[in-house]
């Protein structure tokens, strides 16, 4: 590829071989409008656009059929055609316009412009139809705004009158597209090993600690046999109650997704009040902190180490604790984001005044069981864990790259 920087009609980036500028067509010049009904219901399939996964099963997305049963007055889209779904959303400001590929043929509501393409390279459409280069085109047209319901006043005549941007070279059309088509097998197979991973770990930490009142998980380690014991969190556990004499400066938060990480870090800025930061509770490096702030991924609030390496200060609504050689650091930091956890602190706590907080006082906070094997068997356990949380932000980081390549190169690949 090579860099590009001279015409408005000259992409930023283009493979090697190309220099013609690329030229403005209408798109009714190179689509036709697809009209045809499911009159002989060919075809029971509700279809509904998703910015993110394409034309997919209305009823597997929705978890339910929004279209109506009889569907033989909607359009009947082919594998291969193009619908545009007029509807606003944060990701698709303009609405979002997908091409059918995971089905031979489905149905999609009247309200969707639905177009065959007659020219031109299919990828290459998929791709450009990804961009927002196509926004400003339909914003023209749809001059009156959106509805109170979020779907565009825009008629199909007029539609079909925009203008896209395309390269006069068909292999050069063909190219962007094979380029953007391996990107985003790429993208779907570090997805799918991402996915698997966190299923894999859900299910694990089901199964490798006991249920119910077991002491014997349903999977462990060769060489282990005996029951576990129940402690009480107290025996193994010390709260913190030094508080910022000392003047420590920076501040820590305790997120679900991030853990114990720098309020400067995090919200870009430290929303300490000063005259109050003397009274926060002091936070040394491997100690634990309790966050009552509920999410979906922490439903009744983070428990975090401070893998910092550094001393900080946290807010006194958090609780903060050291624990003892009697148990394995890492293995408790995954005890607590086991269901088993969360059943114990539900049984004891409650939602408090505020709906995103957890309600539990420190005392009956310590006083929760925290089921351990010996430590040789947790120290397994632990290790297993921390292996599968790297692989599964290895994954994670390749998805974020790729998705961050992708997001550059639309940008510098289209006109």
């Amino acid at each position: 590829m090579a860099e590009q920087h001279e015409k408005t009609l000259v992409p930023q980036i283009r493979f090697a071989g190309f220099t013609d500028p690329w030229e403005q067509r209408k798109l009714g010049d190179v689509a036709r409008r697809v009209t045809r009904k499911n009159e002989n219901r060919d075809s029971d399939l509700p279809l509904t656009i998703s910015a993110q996964y394409g034309l997919v099963d209305q009823r597997t997305f929705f978890n339910n059929q929004v279209a109506s049963k009889d569907m033989s007055g909607y359009f009947l889209l082919h594998k291969g055609e193009f619908a545009y779904n007029k509807s606003t959303s944060t990701d698709s400001p303009w609405g979002a316009i997908k091409r059918l590929e995971k089905y031979d043929m489905g149905c999609v509501s009247t309200l969707y412009i639905c177009f065959e393409l007659l020219s031109g390279d299919p990828d290459f459409l998929v791709t450009y139809y990804e961009t927002d280069r196509w926004y400003k085109a339909v914003q023209l047209i749809a001059a009156e705004g959106a509805r109170n319901h979020g779907l565009l006043n825009i008629a199909p005549d007029d539609f079909f009158e925009t203008q896209i941007c395309i390269p006069k070279r068909i292999d050069e059309q063909r190219q962007i597209g094979a380029f953007f088509d391996r990107l985003d097998s790429l993208i779907t197979l570090h997805q799918r090993k991402y996915d698997t991973l966190c299923v894999l770990k859900k299910s694990m930490l089901d199964k490798m600690f006991p249920k119910g009142g077991s002491l014997y998980p349903e999977i462990r380690f060769a060489g282990f046999t005996d029951p576990w014991e129940q402690r009480k969190l107290g025996e193994v556990a010390s709260k913190r109650i030094e508080k910022n004499t000392n003047g420590i400066k920076e501040t820590f938060t305790n997120s679900a997704e991030h853990g114990i990480v720098s309020q400067l870090d995090y919200f870009d800025h430290d929303i300490t009040n000063d005259a109050n930061i003397g009274n926060y509770s002091v936070v040394y490096p491997d100690d634990f902190v309790y966050n009552p702030r509920i999410s979906a991924i922490a439903p009744c609030g983070p428990i975090n180490r401070n893998k910092l390496g550094r001393n900080g200060v946290m807010s006194p609504l958090y609780t903060v604790f050291s624990v003892d050689d009697m148990i394995n650091k890492l293995y408790l930091e995954h005890y607590f984001t086991t269901n088993r956890w969360h059943q114990f602190m539900f049984l004891e706590g409650n939602s408090g005044a505020r709906s995103d907080r957890f309600s539990i006082s420190d005392s009956t906070f310590f006083e929760m069981p925290i089921q351990c094997p010996v430590l040789e068997e947790q120290e397994l356990i632990a290790l297993f864990f921390d292996r599968l949380d790297t692989l599964i932000t290895l994954h994670q980081r390749k998805l974020e790259l790729l998705r961050n390549i992708k997001k550059s190169m639309l940008d510098k690949m289209f006109v």
